[in-house]
């Protein structure tokens, strides 16, 4: 043997010794126990970042994130292992071997099967669905099938939907965006954090509301436009459960509350504010809410202190501390500090929740794969078939998947095959 021989032949066992390595690795990876721990072990550490107050670090550990990692391993490793097997038990049935799990049935032959009967056995199999291939040896008649093989694929998939919805749920947790925001009547404000190019925008166009005697709502019906580039693209209603939709976002109406028309003028007759505020703060549990009025010096602070009668107490605060405080009723006007407020009523805001998930859709997507792949599997099984001649009669094995005895179909084919041979059909 020359050198160069010896070196290919060297390289070559390494080679072969790496992907022997590899392969075992790769079942490893694959088997199910190892994937059924793997969610158990997810699971439980989103059961417990959802049950401690700062568990939502949990999931951004790097601890967790190598497991989500893991997890998608397993997964794409499950079909790369199993999916040549079961592409080789479809297209190639193997003959099947009596055991506890292969019910089995006796068809009497009057006689032995010629050509012409082998022939009409075979598409007697492949009319009831069978893929039928002829594993006969020396004079004898071995047939070996497999029926909806491709369910056997479907059911496997079930391992990508899992992995899809991993990386959905990853995908929405580093990506997802939350905004909210408040509005009255005529106003709008950007659907997510300010950024340059962004211009996707919500006006509130109307908001109507009812309410129960015991003060549940009835309604909360939000009349919306949705604007990009600062111009109207789309008009929805915004309802409880019927959040509106708009270039990737989710909006939902998330609460609501009064919101006081004040209007504030200095000594000398300049209007500072006249427009509605929002109370969407609170103070000692009373809804609160605080206009800025930079040209006078002075922060309006005020307060909801007495629904029933609508009473507002207006403060009045500066550099200095606290100036004055005033408690006024609809249409009534007074003076705190330098400024004179007057309050011509109430109304009511809304405050909008926006959120953007783009891991939403492969996420919802994996989990419809995943239904629809155990739907599959669980009613449309695969089923193996043997069919041997014996002694004065045909055996048949038939072998359905987990949870499936087809005894009925068992029964049906014993039938058809014994008109069959009789020469019946």
């Amino acid at each position: 043997m020359s050198r160069s021989t010896g070196v290919a032949a060297a390289d070559a066992a390494r080679v072969e010794r790496l992907a022997r390595s590899a392969e075992q690795v790769l079942r490893r990876i694959a088997d199910a126990r190892l994937a059924l721990g793997l969610l158990l072990a997810a699971a439980v550490t989103n059961a417990v970042a959802a049950a401690l107050p700062g568990g939502a670090a949990l999931l951004t550990s790097p601890i967790y994130l190598a497991l989500l990692a893991v997890i998608l391993c397993t997964g794409v490793a499950s079909v790369g292992v199993r999916a040549p097997a079961t592409w080789r038990e479809w297209r190639q049935p193997a003959v099947l071997a009596e055991g506890a799990d292969v019910l089995g049935a006796e068809v009497p032959l009057p006689r032995p099967l010629g050509s012409p009967a082998r022939d009409a056995v075979v598409a007697t199999l492949r009319r009831a669905g069978y893929r039928v291939v002829d594993r006969s040896r020396g004079g004898g008649l071995t047939l070996a099938g497999t029926r909806r093989g491709w369910s056997r694929f479907v059911a496997q998939l079930s391992h990508i939907a899992l992995v899809a919805m991993l990386l959905g749920a990853a995908v929405g947790h580093a990506f997802t965006s939350e905004t909210t925001f408040s509005l009255l009547p005529g106003q709008q404000a950007l659907l997510d954090a300010p950024r340059p190019g962004f211009s996707d925008a919500l006006r509130l166009d109307r908001f109507d509301a009812a309410f129960a005697a015991d003060g549940r709502p009835l309604r909360l019906d939000a009349t919306v436009t949705f604007l990009r580039a600062g111009r109207p693209a789309e008009t929805q209603l915004v309802q409880v459960n019927r959040p509106g939709a708009f270039d990737g976002y989710l909006v939902h109406g998330w609460t609501y509350g009064p919101a006081a028309r004040l209007r504030a003028v200095t000594l000398g007759g300049q209007v500072l504010v006249d427009a509605p505020v929002a109370l969407d703060g609170s103070i000692d549990g009373r809804p609160s809410g605080f206009v800025e009025l930079p040209t006078a010096g002075v922060t309006l602070g005020l307060s909801l202190v007495d629904a029933a009668a609508n009473e507002l107490a207006v403060t009045a605060s500066s550099a200095a501390g606290a100036a004055d405080t005033v408690r006024l009723h609809p249409g009534e006007e007074g003076r705190v500090g330098a400024v004179r407020v007057s309050l011509a009523g109430f109304e009511a805001y809304l405050t909008f929740l926006s959120r953007r998930d783009p891991g939403m859709p492969l996420l919802f997507g994996g989990a419809a794969l995943l239904v629809a792949c155990l739907a599959v599997a669980l009613w449309l099984p695969r089923r193996r078939l043997t069919v041997r001649a014996g002694d004065g009669g045909l055996r048949i094995l038939l072998r359905g998947e987990r949870f499936d005895r087809p005894e009925q179909e068992l029964i049906a084919l014993g039938r058809r095959l014994e008109a069959v041979v009789r020469g019946d059909a």
